[in-house]
């Protein structure tokens, strides 16, 4: 007999999707200088927008680096969000550091725009933990 019970949408896994939008909002905030301006004149250029964005500089450029950096986290927490559910990792606990994740995700996408390199680096290195937390939550 099978089950056809749905699993429920957890807050972690809203966390996924908080932290799935994450590196779109960078990028949006990568081509706000752009926007309004001719492509004669240094604006967006929406037929080369990879060049476009390789060409900024100041808070454009740190903008674009904080949504590569976006993706490039995005893998783990997904797959520690899942493997922790999976494991059966108290939902409270799970919850708690998945909201934790992404506010600190926040707060180092803030700092990276602002050219804040030395507190961005220690919210990185807390992000990381947090998502090793997260991977871990389920073992017992």
């Amino acid at each position: 007999m099978t089950s056809s019970a749905v699993a429920p949408f957890t807050l972690a896994y809203w966390c996924v999707l908080v932290a799935a939008l994450l590196p779109w909002i960078c990028g949006l905030l990568a081509k706000r200088t752009g926007v309004g301006k001719r492509r004669s004149e240094g604006g967006y250029d929406n037929h080369n927008p990879r060049a476009w964005l390789a060409a900024q500089q100041g808070e454009s450029a740190r903008a674009n680096a904080a949504q590569a950096n976006s993706f490039e986290a995005l893998p783990f927490f997904i797959g520690a969000v899942v493997i922790a559910h999976q494991l059966g990792a108290p939902q409270g606990r799970l919850d708690m550091l998945a909201v934790a994740f992404v506010l600190l995700r926040l707060v180092y996408i803030a700092l990276y725009i602002g050219d804040k390199a030395t507190a961005r680096s220690l919210v990185w290195g807390l992000a990381v933990a947090v998502n090793i937390a997260i991977l871990f939550a389920g073992y017992r």
